[in-house]
Protein backbone atom coordinates (compact mmCIF):
# COMPACT_ATOMS: atom_id res chain seq x y z
CA UNK A 1 0.00 0.00 0.00
CA UNK A 2 1.32 3.39 -0.84
CA UNK A 3 1.68 6.04 1.85
CA UNK A 4 -0.39 9.00 1.65
CA UNK A 5 1.14 12.06 0.05
CA UNK A 6 -1.54 14.97 1.81
CA UNK A 7 -3.18 14.21 5.11
CA UNK A 8 -6.12 15.85 6.85
CA UNK A 9 -6.08 15.01 10.34
CA UNK A 10 -7.97 17.76 13.03
CA UNK A 11 -5.32 17.02 15.10
CA UNK A 12 -2.81 18.81 12.58
CA UNK A 13 -3.39 22.26 11.47
CA UNK A 14 -7.04 21.99 13.06
CA UNK A 15 -7.28 19.69 9.38
CA UNK A 16 -5.88 21.40 6.83
CA UNK A 17 -4.35 19.65 3.87
CA UNK A 18 -0.34 19.09 4.87
CA UNK A 19 2.07 17.35 3.29
CA UNK A 20 2.40 13.55 4.96
CA UNK A 21 4.99 13.60 7.98
CA UNK A 22 5.28 17.62 8.03
CA UNK A 23 3.05 20.65 9.43
CA UNK A 24 3.51 21.88 6.16
CA UNK A 25 0.11 23.47 4.10
CA UNK A 26 -0.48 22.08 0.73
CA UNK A 27 -1.59 25.49 -0.01
CA UNK A 28 2.29 26.42 0.01
CA UNK A 29 3.15 24.84 -2.99
CA UNK A 30 0.56 26.64 -5.10
CA UNK A 31 0.66 29.99 -3.48
CA UNK A 32 4.75 29.57 -4.43
CA UNK A 33 4.16 28.64 -8.03
CA UNK A 34 1.81 31.45 -8.23
CA UNK A 35 4.00 33.66 -7.56
CA UNK A 36 6.68 32.29 -10.01
CA UNK A 37 8.82 30.88 -7.34
CA UNK A 38 10.94 27.78 -8.34
CA UNK A 39 10.15 24.33 -6.56
CA UNK A 40 13.32 24.31 -5.62
CA UNK A 41 12.65 27.82 -3.27
CA UNK A 42 9.75 25.57 -1.52
CA UNK A 43 11.70 23.42 -0.92
CA UNK A 44 14.77 25.63 0.37
CA UNK A 45 11.57 27.40 2.69
CA UNK A 46 10.48 24.05 3.72
CA UNK A 47 13.07 20.97 4.33
CA UNK A 48 10.44 18.78 5.66
CA UNK A 49 8.80 18.72 2.60
CA UNK A 50 10.77 16.60 -0.08
CA UNK A 51 10.95 17.10 -3.69
CA UNK A 52 9.30 13.60 -4.45
CA UNK A 53 6.36 14.33 -1.88
CA UNK A 54 5.83 18.07 -4.16
CA UNK A 55 6.40 16.36 -7.55
CA UNK A 56 3.11 13.61 -6.30
CA UNK A 57 1.14 16.52 -5.05
CA UNK A 58 1.26 18.50 -8.51
CA UNK A 59 0.43 15.01 -10.25
CA UNK A 60 -2.37 14.48 -8.46
CA UNK A 61 -3.63 18.02 -9.07
CA UNK A 62 -3.24 17.68 -12.72
CA UNK A 63 -4.98 14.07 -12.68
CA UNK A 64 -7.59 15.89 -10.89
CA UNK A 65 -8.04 18.69 -13.01
CA UNK A 66 -7.56 16.99 -16.01
CA UNK A 67 -7.38 13.22 -16.39
CA UNK A 68 -6.56 12.53 -19.75
CA UNK A 69 -3.91 15.22 -20.32
CA UNK A 70 0.14 14.06 -20.52
CA UNK A 71 -0.58 10.76 -19.13
CA UNK A 72 2.47 10.22 -16.93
Amino acid sequence: MTRPVVVMDPEIMGGTPVFAGTRVPVRILFEHLEAGDPLDLLLDDFPTVSREQAIAVLEEARAAVAPDAHPA
